[in-house]
């Protein structure tokens, strides 16, 4: 394996990390790995891609409905992710968390896949201090659901609706 130096920013190899610059840093090491070290992998990958499938013809769906139009709707073992599933806040025996059990087992497959992709493989839950009308949020680096302690299931189910359908944009590396 050969090493190679490379500057994250212009002078970099002169500039030490300190505590107030180490999250600047750990996003650029997390680009470039992510990005400019593999683009000459992806250009070939987009080339040969095209090649099958016009940019006209993919060009209308978001990077979501692209991955689920090429790996299609998951099979998702429920009884195995409940059974698998960490809690913080909440216990298996609460309230909030046999509803939102209930409320998953009824989602169709679509609304499945939209909730693994909103987590991103949950297998911990944790409760969500605040306002019952806040929406259940993610934090999809550590594969967690948070939760808010709902007065129904209705409200639940709703809330949870709304952010898989709704809210699920805009998240980078969470």
């Amino acid at each position: 394996m050969k090493v190679t130096d490379y500057e994250l920013i212009p002078g970099g190899k002169n500039i030490r990390v300190i505590e107030e610059t180490k999250h600047e840093y750990v996003d650029l090491v997390a680009e470039h790995i992510f990005t400019i070290a593999i683009h000459p992998q992806i250009n070939s990958f987009l080339e040969g891609f095209n090649e099958l499938v016009s940019k006209e013809l993919i060009s209308i769906f978001n990077d979501k409905e692209l991955e689920l139009l090429l790996s299609g709707l998951p099979e998702i073992d429920l009884d195995d992710l409940q059974a698998n599933t960490e809690y913080t806040g909440y216990s298996a025996a609460s309230t909030v968390i046999q509803w939102f059990w209930e409320v998953v087992k009824s989602f169709n497959r679509e609304d499945m896949a939209r909730l693994l992709q909103f987590v991103t493989g949950t297998s911990k839950i944790h409760k969500a201090y605040g306002a019952p009308e806040r929406l259940p949020s993610a934090h999809t680096c550590f594969n967690q659901l948070y939760l808010p302690e709902y007065s129904s299931r209705e409200q639940l189910e709703e809330r949870l609706l709304l952010a898989i359908h709704e809210a699920s944009e805009g998240f980078g590396f969470g």
